[in-house]
């Protein structure tokens, strides 16, 4: 049975992590958030270590699931402490060139580094979510993490930055048109034209019902946007250094940056959630009332 360590406890770390698993999260370093994230290891029954390094002790296998922009520094510090032949299972939305740079120094340290990404969210599948993987070690990764409870794994051809290509480059679509929902559906609510716009979007797109694409669209905006952002500022990287233009992509993580930023709880249905994106739309209603 391998022994298996999670750096990184936020949604996804939860939502994959398995009882008796060991795992670590910076979070616990800090007095005003360490009882809540402690709470969190415990209630799927994984133990909270001190330290990346007390996780990393005797593992048999790491996932790394922190944020985008903690995922090369996450890399360099573990390759400081690892378990020789350890796989290091790199499960954060990054660039391909990022993952390159994480596995130099996890190689460095003696590890075993695995190109993994997550390709769909990881609620409600958990452990059923596509993984796709890559670099030399796939083969040997991907039997593992079946082992370990994983349910969808494909390996992909090709060294490091393979599967994180796909993901990236899919991010394109899928995070653009969140984007793209939040300023059109924006728009139309401010015009007051939201049902009509919605029923045209469907006369045109007769398999989609855009009302509900568009709530479902904005509900990953509100909660992830700060952490989306970042992935497409991955995504931008990845463009870029393909040389293919990144202009889209660039402003799709403005999109999300600023949805994200305003660290609203989601409430029900597309109408309130676009008026609790349009405070001003909100005051001029309050006006009229009052008239």
């Amino acid at each position: 049975m391998e022994r298996v360590s999670v750096i990184g406890f936020g949604e996804a770390g939860a939502a994959l992590a398995s009882r008796g698993w060991r795992g670590y999260d910076r979070k616990t370093d800090f007095a005003r958030l360490r009882n809540a994230k402690l709470a969190d290891f415990a209630d799927v029954g994984v133990e909270a270590c001190s330290s990346a390094a007390d996780a990393l002790e005797r593992a048999d296998a790491v996932l790394s699931l922190v944020t985008a922009d903690q995922a090369l520094a996450v890399a360099e510090n573990g390759g400081r402490s690892l378990p020789p032949g350890v796989l290091w299972f790199d499960m954060n939305s990054v660039a391909p060139d990022t993952k390159r740079a994480a596995a130099h120094f996890v190689e460095a340290g003696g590890g075993r580094y695995v190109d993994v990404a997550v390709m769909a969210p990881v609620h409600p599948k958990r452990r059923a979510v596509p993984l796709l993987v890559s670099g030399q070690h796939a083969a040997v990764a991907a039997a593992t993490l079946r082992r370990i409870g994983f349910l969808d794994v494909t390996t992909i051809d090709g060294p490091v930055g393979a599967a994180s290509s796909i993901k990236m480059i899919r991010s394109v679509m899928v995070k653009g048109l969140e984007a793209l929902t939040a300023e059109c559906f924006l728009a139309a609510e401010a015009a007051g034209v939201c049902d009509a716009v919605a029923a045209s979007l469907d006369a045109s797109w007769r398999d989609e019902c855009w009302a509900a694409k568009a709530d479902y669209n904005l509900e990953r905006m509100m909660e992830h946007g700060t952490r989306r952002a970042a992935e497409m500022e991955e995504v931008v990287r990845t463009l870029d250094a393909l040389g293919t233009g990144s202009a889209m992509s660039r402003s799709t993580a403005e999109r999300q940056r600023t949805i994200g930023g305003m660290r609203m709880t989601p409430p029900a249905g597309l109408v309130m959630k676009l008026r609790s994106l349009l405070p001003s739309r909100q005051t001029i209603s309050k006006q009229d009332q009052a008239a």
